[in-house]
């Protein structure tokens, strides 16, 4: 066990600070400490020595230069049981720094300012706050290393219950988070600078950082252990920052179904529901309220949505909870629902499964379009989020019969939701519900068949989504089959001309939009 004798305090984040200060001066703990910290310290009544005068030299270059000197290094550095170092510290008048508390300036703040300058980006670079860090972490065996507020209560717990000491393997995890900490430090500055006068849209270094959430108790299959790690920020509203509020710990599977679920809601304005199965939407559905379009989504596949996540992009209320229990009583089971918030009586009327996972995201109002990776063995692919949308006036109409408006509504609905379906896809929809859907299939006309045996009587007069072109007519016939009045495509097939003739054999209208929506 090491006692605490002497630290050195200087902190930009003064969160709890005077907590942890205080403490330590009840134990006897000398406290060094430098500018801004040394003024809150000593106006908060405690008791302080100033680096400068520990040291014998000021303070200088604006602050640049405070602790980089001997005096403090030597006390970091020095292992106090090798001989040599005792007698040279001695010498020199060098005493021992038992613990070090620093915290660093706010450098990703500031750059993330957008008329941020590169002069004021660089006076944010802490230099001899990293250092001190630095230091104290490699001397872990001698010194204690605090960089967060967060870890201040466990380290006044372990000095009350051992007398004032810590143990070395308390120091060991202290300086294990400290490299974190200024690696990710020196991450952001280097980050920073280079993408500085750059027309690239991604550097040509990628260093990614997460955290810890949880662990699992197995991955997508019971032999695979997992954990699940996500950013140290939310960077919009999703399902890894969710707050859960009922039910059982998300599984590996449960994560990947809500963010799929989720992200679909979050691409509509209107009241939307999307129920997930095996990350693919087995219905989806808009309308005027909720309940309605819970309703519509489960209507389109209600065996496919036995086990399924539901995601909604409004507050789910009363009347939603109670039509979501009636599916249930139904034999239709829900593992797990996603929204932005619930009304008490809602929450407690869902929560009466106790096994059901609840979550709640906030609003989706400020969601804003991400990065997406996707890990490959020995490497990651990036690619901006697909959150391309088209309008009427984007479309190209090129068969013999036009759509009316209604069906246009209805085109448009469709294709935006077939983006979020695995490719080969093919959606057909009613309105603004789906009515069958075809996912994941390796040949266009496997899932066109799917989608219409799907959606069987109600294929007549539904308009269909094709997420990539046609690369034959013979997924258009099946769709003129059933009585598919009107097609969404990309285009650009050199089959082109003979899927249109076909459309225009079974009198249906078709629309290019020029884009696709691989999802693979």
């Amino acid at each position: 066990m090491k006692k605490i004798k002497r630290a050195l305090i200087s902190t930009y984040d003064k969160t709890a600070l005077l907590e942890i200060a205080n403490a330590l001066v009840q134990r006897d703990v000398e406290i060094l400490s430098t500018g801004g910290t040394a003024r809150h310290l000593r106006e908060a009544g405690i008791k302080i020595t100033d680096v400068s005068d520990y040291t014998g030299f000021p303070e200088m270059l604006d602050g640049r230069v405070k602790t980089l000197h001997p005096k403090i290094h030597g006390g970091l550095l020095a292992q106090w049981d090798n001989s040599e170092h005792a007698a040279q510290t001695k010498e020199n008048g060098i005493t021992p720094i038992d613990m070090v508390i620093c915290n660093l300036y706010p450098f990703e703040a500031t750059v993330a300012k957008p008329d941020v300058t590169l002069e004021e980006a660089i006076e944010n670079i802490d230099i001899g706050g990293p250092t001190m860090i630095r230091a104290a972490a490699k001397n872990y065996k001698h010194v204690a290393v605090l960089t967060n507020p967060d870890q201040y209560p466990e380290i006044i717990t372990d000095l009350d219950a051992n007398d004032g000491c810590l143990s070395e393997d308390v120091r060991f995890e202290l300086a294990k988070t400290a490299f974190l900490h200024t690696a990710h430090y020196d991450n952001a500055i280097s980050t920073y600078l280079a993408n500085l006068e750059t027309d690239e849209e991604f550097s040509d270094v990628l260093t990614l950082r997460f955290q810890k959430a949880d662990s699992l108790r197995y991955g997508e299959n019971p032999h695979q252990s997992a954990a699940f790690y996500r950013t140290e920020t939310a960077p919009t509203p999703c399902a890894a920052w969710a707050k859960q509020l009922n039910g059982p710990s998300l599984s590996f599977n449960n994560i990947l179904d809500l963010d799929a679920a989720l992200e679909i809601v979050k691409d509509f304005k209107a009241p939307t529901c999307a129920i997930i199965k095996h990350n693919n939407p087995c219905g989806l559905a808009t309308a005027g309220n909720l309940q309605d379009a819970f309703t519509n989504a489960l209507e389109c596949d209600r065996t496919s949505a036995f086990g399924s996540i539901v995601g909604l992009n409004r507050k789910v209320t009363i009347q939603t909870a109670n039509t979501i229990r009636d599916a249930a009583k139904s034999g239709v089971k829900i593992e797990a629902i996603i929204a932005p918030s619930y009304t008490d009586k809602a929450l407690r009327a869902l929560s009466r499964v106790e096994n059901r996972r609840i979550l709640e995201t906030g609003s989706l109002s400020d969601s804003e379009p991400t990065m997406q990776l996707r890990n490959v063995t020995g490497g990651v692919l990036v690619q901006e989020q697909d959150a391309h949308n088209i309008a009427k006036n984007d479309l190209q109409f090129v068969t013999k019969r036009k759509p009316a408006d209604e069906e246009i509504e209805s085109l448009l609905f469709a294709w935006k939701a077939c983006k979020h379906v695995k490719s080969n896809c093919i959606l057909l929809a009613q309105g603004t519900q789906t009515v069958g859907i075809g996912a994941g299939q390796m040949s266009r006309v496997d899932a066109a068949i799917i989608a219409v045996r799907k959606a069987d009587e109600k294929a007549k007069d539904a308009v269909l989504a094709s997420d990539a072109f046609f690369p034959f007519p013979d997924g258009v016939e099946i769709a003129g089959e059933a009585g598919i009045r009107a097609i969404i495509q990309p285009g650009g097939s050199v089959s082109d001309e003979s899927v249109i003739e076909t459309a225009n054999a079974y009198g249906m209208a078709m629309m290019f939009t020029g884009i696709r929506h691989f999802r693979h």
